[in-house]
């Protein structure tokens, strides 16, 4: 099946695609996406080849997460959560997938996926809930964005501890992408419950990155950003 998924992926490519793509995910010298390797192919495609082999193994997936290119990846990973929907056996998607956080290096494959698998089986599985705490302190960025995307599943599901001590830990990380993603995580949190947010807030609003603190007050009213957008408040 593999050659098939590949043979499809390709005649996807678009070079101009690329270029934009390219830019958007920071691939220069030094950047975070350095070295990714774009086709230029857009998610709803990539969707619609998934759905057409969404029955591909494991060794199929494990071929395209070991590729270089960014889609072949992306591919791998969504078929992936298409077979953590049905399978029977959770614990053999979720140990596949923390073997190949090398491979899941990028902020879009880790917040199309790290919620479905990892966040929806740790929502099952409290006893396992450690590994957040093993991946928020890695030096690898990607993990860090796994551990926060994670608790997306738990959050939505109103259990707030993990986003809340996720969130304690990465208050002094200095990646902007580590801010932006626990802003949008405490964001949604105020969604279900603005109380526990404000609490978070009111502790630590004077210390956090201001772009963390900006995604997490986006649905405030404008006095309420005033207040804590003003760090001497």
């Amino acid at each position: 099946m593999i050659d098939k998924i590949l043979k499809e992926l390709k005649s996807k490519k678009n070079i101009e695609q690329a270029k934009g793509l390219s830019r958007f995910f920071k691939t220069g010298k030094g950047q975070y996406g350095e070295g990714d390797i774009f086709w230029g192919i857009k998610v709803p495609v990539i969707r619609e080849i998934v759905n057409k082999f969404k029955e591909a193994s494991l060794i199929d997936i494990q071929e395209l997460l070991n590729s270089k290119v960014h889609e072949h990846r992306l591919t791998g990973l969504l078929i992936l959560v298409e077979r953590n929907k049905r399978a029977e056996n959770k614990k053999e998607i979720y140990d596949f997938y923390l073997k190949n956080t090398k491979n899941i290096n990028n902020w879009d494959l880790v917040d199309l996926t790290a919620p479905h698998i990892i966040g929806g089986f740790l929502l099952e599985n409290k006893k396992e809930r450690k590994v957040l705490y093993s991946l928020v302190k890695s030096k690898d960025l990607w993990e860090r964005r796994i551990s926060i995307l994670s608790t997306f599943t738990l959050l939505r599901n109103k259990e707030y501890e993990d986003v809340l001590k996720i969130s304690e830990i990465l208050l002094k990380d200095k990646h902007d992408l580590i801010h932006k993603a626990v802003g949008w995580m405490l964001r949604e949190l105020g969604k279900r419950d603005k109380d526990v947010e404000i609490k978070f807030l009111e502790k630590y609003y004077k210390v956090m990155p201001r772009t963390m603190l900006r995604y997490s007050i986006e649905k405030f009213n404008l006095k309420e950003r005033e207040k804590y957008m003003k760090k001497e408040a």
